[in-house]
């Protein structure tokens, strides 16, 4: 038989264990342990050395052919501008593709007339020089790109903040056993068990039409903040 009961702090779940096992040979075999359960939380900040930059080319035609074959010219010519921009400091990777029709939303029939098609390519960067992500940009639109699908700064190597936000996380989890440990008038013993979830958090960043439309006539500023990785841990502590 087993006995739950939960409380709440600080927005996190706490709970008290009181699991029972009995021994079918005997009564003298009975025990009990009590437990209580702690999730803890923390995070720490640092500032970001990878940029991820995702871009569109998009083209429109009467046929389907005219429109695969202007946006893979267009697409061809915005790749030869960021590799000569980008150099050897990064890579340069097509992501996906897509070809639809496009149909007379004033049509009355039951068969919608096609009206032209739609081509949609995807081109993506990764680089460590997050400070060419503006020129980027601006080197993509000049070439023909008419969308930023996103671009996100993160950390290539995060385990060191990731240790340090489970440390703040662990403090917090035993801060809060020890003070339901003290309402309870309970006496805190050892961890019986441990467990985390800790992950990078990139900063993204978005931009919409209105700012591509002047994009080339001035440098596109970018100035990325910190990166976030949080940490949660759960802990469960005997108590007596």
């Amino acid at each position: 038989m087993q006995l739950r009961f939960r409380a709440a702090a600080a927005g996190l779940a706490l709970a008290i264990m009181v699991p029972v096992f009995a021994s079918a040979q005997s009564d003298s075999n009975n025990f009990a342990v009590r437990t209580i359960e702690v999730d803890g939380s923390g995070e720490t900040r640092t500032s970001p050395d990878t940029a991820d930059l995702d871009l569109a080319i998009e083209t429109r035609a009467k046929t389907a052919e005219q429109a695969a074959g202007s946006n893979a010219a267009l697409a061809a010519k915005v790749i030869d501008a960021l590799k000569s921009k980008l150099g050897d400091k990064g890579k340069i990777t097509t992501g996906g593709y897509s070809l639809n029709p496009e149909y007379d939303q004033r049509a009355t029939s039951e068969t919608p007339k096609i009206v032209g098609y739609t081509a949609q390519n995807s081109v993506m960067v990764h680089t460590g020089a997050q400070d060419l992500a503006g020129a980027l940009i601006d080197a993509a639109i000049a070439a023909g790109a008419n969308r930023v699908n996103s671009l996100n700064f993160s950390v290539k190597d995060d385990t060191k903040a990731r240790g340090e936000a489970i440390a703040i996380a662990t403090r917090d989890a035993r801060a809060q056993a020890e003070a339901l440990a003290a309402a309870l008038d309970v006496k805190l013993g050892k961890v019986l068990k441990a467990t985390t979830i800790s992950e990078q958090r990139p900063v993204p960043m978005r931009m919409n039409r209105a700012v591509f439309a002047s994009a080339t006539a001035v440098s596109t500023p970018v100035e990325p903040g910190d990166v976030t990785v949080p940490a949660t841990v759960s802990l469960i502590f005997e108590i007596q």
